[in-house]
């Protein structure tokens, strides 16, 4: 499912406009990231959490030329799910959380 495919649903279910739907999203999109950005994690109950590790440094093989190659310490997003998105994906779609 793309951004535009989710837009469309959350329009058609809020009865807002697509512009207006649109506008929501890439708010919620650019405040995750600057929690993140910021060092701060985020919570959302019953979906999951997102917050940033600490990957350290190491030797890798570069997949163009298949030379050793030194990969520098970086930050990367990570997400994990809550126990009820993964019983939702398990057991299927339960309508009666969708419905608002």
């Amino acid at each position: 499912m793309t951004k535009s495919e989710i837009i469309g649903i959350v329009a058609e279910g809020t009865g807002l406009t697509k512009v207006e739907t649109a506008a929501v999203v890439d708010g919620f999109l650019a405040t995750i990231s600057y929690s993140l950005a910021t060092g701060n994690h985020v919570t959302l109950r019953g979906f999951g959490s997102f917050r940033v590790v600490e990957r350290s440094g190491r030797n890798g093989i570069n997949p163009k030329t298949g030379k050793a190659m030194n990969v520098p310490p970086h930050k990367a997003p990570v997400f994990k799910s809550s126990k009820e998105l993964r019983r939702s994906v398990e057991g299927g779609i339960n309508v009666a959380n969708l419905e608002t």
